[in-house]
């Protein structure tokens, strides 16, 4: 009986995998009710996973969907996953730089919900980019370049968007094992050979500390191992946004510019960092060969090359890495923000720049929203950086004029200047 299931998760004692096959697979077919479903998740929060629990449940969750096979896929199948930030734009880059070394990257993504932004919106802001494949198409791509992206199908772990409403509505969001196997389960119906997660942490990350972390990594990782899949963990800093760019169009156009070269160097370290531990994992070398390759994939041009091909082979027009500005949307508003006193940048609210974003229309209060692909912030004063009085802090992209101001107020109140210099922090937390 499920009342069963429940009073022994509520005292303590781990549930079978029959028991939570039949609380999930019953929550799924509509037999258990939200209720029921609520006080499991609650004594969960509470009582906690063990090892073993996080995997079955996992594993019970993604075969409630479509499990997608990529073995007619050629080739080492890396995948790569964010826990989500600002102005994470890194999927633009790195799958372009891992295909390049002979490794497919074959992705499927989301959409940005809240402050931060997903990949699908980012991709379809290039001009006649489809993101919407079938999976036949999507397989036949990634065969012939090594990489292709595309939206995720609607069926994959419904029993996790069902969860998941519930979480969000009881306040058990945050607790570690029912966001690893949120994450992982999503992850493993994908057949890929090896998963990198970049899991952030800081203001604008949902782990706000070293420790939940590196405690949500180990759980994750632990899933993986438990399934037979490689898996590779990156801890990086999110206490400010990442590169200098949030929102759709802008970033891409940063992503372009980082694939030649001439990113901001936060965003080239990660990525680096990122791809050499994804061709580490696919076997081609060891660390300190694979980030070379890494490295030179970009000195060489060749990781750009291979991100016009795979625009190119999903209907974009490739003149966004010549063109640039003018081939990608640009808004009728641009505004600048302008600082109030002079100082070191201390710190940024990270999170609150995602809002901002979001306010200006670079993102989704809720799914069904429309998102402005021109939309965004371009971010001129990082931590640790000197800024005079009436100097630029940062410039607003919108054609919402009513919210301007109030964005514009809200973009400075983000920042936090001091007359002492802060210590930056590192881009890379941990790896494991």
């Amino acid at each position: 009986m499920i009342y069963d299931i429940l009073q022994k998760k509520r005292n303590g004692a781990e549930n079978s995998r029959e028991e939570l096959e039949e609380l999930v697979g019953g929550f799924v077919r509509g037999n258990v009710p939200d209720y029921q479903m609520a006080a499991w998740l609650m004594a969960v929060y509470f009582r906690h996973l063990s090892g073993r629990e996080r995997a079955d449940l996992t594993e019970i969750m993604l075969q409630t969907g479509d499990i997608i096979d990529l073995s007619e896929i050629k080739g080492v199948k890396i995948d790569k996953h964010s826990t989500g930030g600002v102005g994470d734009k890194v999927t633009l880059i790195v799958g372009p730089m891992v295909a390049s070394q002979d490794v497919v990257f074959a992705k499927l993504s989301g959409r940005g919900l809240g402050h931060t932004g997903g990949t699908i919106d980012k991709l379809e802001s290039i001009p006649g980019l489809t993101t919407e494949l079938s999976l036949e198409r999507f397989k036949s791509i990634a065969n012939e370049i090594g990489i292709a992206l595309a939206g995720q199908t609607g069926n994959i772990v419904p029993a996790d968007k069902k969860m998941y409403a519930l979480r969000d509505v009881t306040a058990t969001v945050d607790e570690i094992s029912l966001i690893a196997s949120s994450i992982m389960s999503k992850k493993l119906a994908i057949t890929t050979d090896g998963i990198v997660l970049d899991v952030k942490v800081g203001s604008g990350a949902f782990m706000k500390t070293i420790g939940e972390a590196e405690e949500l990594s180990e759980a994750m990782i632990d899933i993986g191992v438990r399934h037979g899949r490689k898996v590779a963990v990156v801890m990086s800093d999110m206490s400010q946004p990442l590169g200098k760019t949030v929102g759709n169009a802008l970033e891409v156009r940063e992503a372009v510019e980082t694939l030649k070269g001439e990113g901001p160097s936060d965003l080239q370290e990660l990525c680096i960092c990122l791809a050499g531990k994804m061709l580490e994992l696919a076997g081609t070398g060891n660390s300190e060969t694979c980030l070379e390759r890494a490295r030179s994939s970009i000195e060489s041009g060749k990781a750009l090359e291979k991100f016009v091909e795979m625009v190119r082979s999903q209907g974009g027009d490739p003149e966004v890495v010549s063109a640039g500005k003018r081939k990608l949307p640009r808004a009728s508003i641009m505004k600048e923000v302008l600082s109030q006193e002079a100082g070191y940048i201390a710190s940024i609210d990270t999170e609150g720049v995602g809002f901002v974003a979001m306010m200006l229309g670079a993102g989704r209060r809720n799914k069904d929203d429309k998102v402005d692909p021109s939309a965004g912030i371009e971010i001129f004063k990082k931590v640790g950086n000197y800024v005079e009085r009436r100097e630029v802090l940062g410039v607003l992209h919108t054609n919402l004029e009513e919210v301007v101001e109030p964005a514009a107020g809200k973009l400075f109140s983000a920042y936090r200047i001091s007359a002492d210099k802060p210590t930056v922090p590192d881009m890379i937390r941990k790896i494991l």
